[in-house]
């Protein structure tokens, strides 16, 4: 007796769990964004900055922000795409 299309088992999707790739992307890239607006309002409105530091006080703040927010911003982007990457390629592996 046959089976019928019914009663076979459907294939197995494979679907990865949530790994925190998308939190990284996003994550990255707000931070990453929030330092080059920091760095941007620093050059064009807050007073610039000259080899001894920022000229106004929230200069300074800007100048702080960009340098924390665009180097941790840029790593967690960067992971957040490698991750992206490798799960593109374990997901079209099978």
């Amino acid at each position: 007796m046959p089976i019928s299309n019914s009663a076979r088992p459907s294939p197995a999707i494979h679907t990865q769990p949530d790994d925190g790739t998308r939190q990284l992307l996003r994550w990255g890239t707000i931070i990453l964004g929030s330092g080059l607006l920091a760095g941007l309002m620093l050059v064009t409105m807050l007073g610039g900055f000259s080899p001894t530091g920022a000229k106004t006080n929230s200069g300074w703040f800007a100048l702080i922000l960009t340098l924390g927010c665009i180097p941790f911003g840029g790593l967690l982007l960067s992971l957040g795409v490698a991750k992206w990457f490798r799960n593109r390629r374990m997901a079209r592996l099978g």
